[in-house]
C-alpha cells in the first residue's frame, strides 16, 4: 500500500497541532510518526486528530496507491493500449478481480512478480528474459479448460507480447524512462496538485520532503501534467522532513492512511477509523477492490484508472 498525504496548513498551526500532539501522547521521540498515534493507548488522540473539528479537517487529502493493483493497471496499460482509458481500466479491475481465482493464490502471485518484473526490465539480466517469464505465466491459465471471465483479457495479453518486446528493447537501449512505470510516487504528487487547484487556475506551491525520485526534470513533468486539468504554475520547495512541521503532518497522515486502508483491503478494518479517514481520501485513488473502496469511500465508484503517465 502506498499513501501520499498532504496539507494545507500554514506554519504556525501545524506547530500548534504538533504542540498539542506532544502534550496528549508525552513521547519524548524527536519526531512523531504515524506510528505513535496507532497504538491503542493513543486511540483518543488518533480520533481527535482526524475527527470533525480537528486541526487538519477540511485542510487535508490523501492519495491512496494499493501497489497490487498498480501493477496490474499499469501493465495493462502498456500491453493494451488502445487508446481507450475506460477500455484499459475496465480490463486491469477485471484481471485484478478475477485473476486470483483464474491463476490460484500462488500463481496469482507468480504473475504480479513477473509483470513486476516485465515492468522493470532490469537490464543486467537482458530485455528478453522477464518477457519469456511474463508470458511463461499469462499462458497457465489458458492451458486450463473452461473460459472464465478473465481469458478474454488473458487472451489479449498473450497476443501482446511485440509490445513487451519493444518496452524491453527501448529500455535496453536508452536506458529507464523518465518516469518509471512502478513508481508511485509521481502519480501521487500529480493527483495531489490537482486537488489543491481545484480552485482555480492560481499557482500551487509544493513544499516536499527531498527525494531522489524528485529531480529538476521529474518536477516539470509534474508541472506539465497537471496543466491540461487546469493547473497553474507549479512551484517547488524541498526540505528536511525533519525540519517542517507542513511535511511531518502530512507524513503522519499518510501513515495513518496506510495502516487503515491495508487493514480494510485485507478484511480486519476498523469502521470508527475508516469513517473518520474517509473525507481525506482521493476519489482518484488507484484502487481496484470494489468491497473496501464502498467502506472506504462510502459509494460503489470504482476509480480504476491511471491518474498520469
Amino acid at each position: 500500500m502506498f499513501a501520499h498525504g498532504s496539507v494545507r496548513l500554514p506554519t504556525d498551526i501545524a506547530a500548534e497541532c504538533f504542540r498539542e500532539l506532544r502534550h496528549r501522547i508525552r513521547s519524548p521521540a524527536e519526531e512523531y510518526k504515524a506510528n505513535h498515534l496507532l497504538r491503542e493507548k493513543h486511540r483518543a488522540v488518533l480520533e481527535w486528530l482526524l475527527a470533525p473539528g480537528g486541526p487538519v479537517h477540511g485542510q487535508a487529502h490523501i492519495h491512496l496507491i494499493d501497489k497490487a493493483f498498480f501493477v496490474v493497471d499499469r501493465t495493462v496499460g502498456l500491453l493494451l493500449d488502445d487508446g481507450d482509458d475506460g477500455d484499459r481500466g475496465l480490463d486491469a479491475v477485471t484481471l485484478y478481480r478475477a485473476g486470483p481465482h483464474a491463476f490460484g493464490d500462488e500463481g496469482w502471485q507468480d504473475f504480479l512478480t513477473a509483470a513486476h518484473q516485465l515492468l522493470r526490465v532490469r537490464t543486467d539480466h537482458g530485455p528478453s528474459a522477464p518477457v519469456e517469464a511474463f508470458f511463461r505465466v499469462v499462458d497457465g491459465p489458458r492451458r486450463t479448460d473452461g473460459r472464465t471471465t478473465v481469458s478474454a483479457v488473458l487472451d489479449r495479453l498473450a497476443a501482446a507480447r511485440p509490445a513487451a518486446e519493444d518496452h524491453g528493447a527501448r529500455i535496453a537501449a536508452a536506458g529507464p524512462p523518465l518516469v518509471p512505470l512502478l513508481n508511485p510516487l509521481l502519480p501521487a504528487v500529480v493527483a495531489t496538485v490537482r486537488h489543491w487547484s481545484a480552485g482555480g487556475p492560481g499557482p500551487v506551491r509544493l513544499v516536499h520532503d527531498r527525494q531522489n525520485m524528485l529531480t529538476p526534470q521529474r518536477m516539470a513533468w509534474v508541472a506539465e501534467s497537471v496543466r491540461p486539468a487546469g493547473a497553474g504554475r507549479v512551484e517547488w520547495q524541498l526540505v528536511e522532513a525533519r525540519l517542517d512541521v507542513r511535511v511531518q503532518s502530512a507524513d503522519i497522515l499518510a501513515g495513518i492512511a496506510r495502516k487503515v486502508a491495508s487493514d480494510e483491503i485485507n478484511g480486519r478494518g476498523d469502521a470508527r477509523l475508516t469513517a473518520l479517514l474517509r473525507p481525506y481520501i482521493d476519489t482518484r485513488s488507484v484502487w481496484g477492490d470494489a468491497p473496501s473502496w464502498v467502506r472506504m469511500r462510502g459509494n460503489a465508484a470504482n476509480t480504476g484508472l491511471r491518474v498520469a503517465g
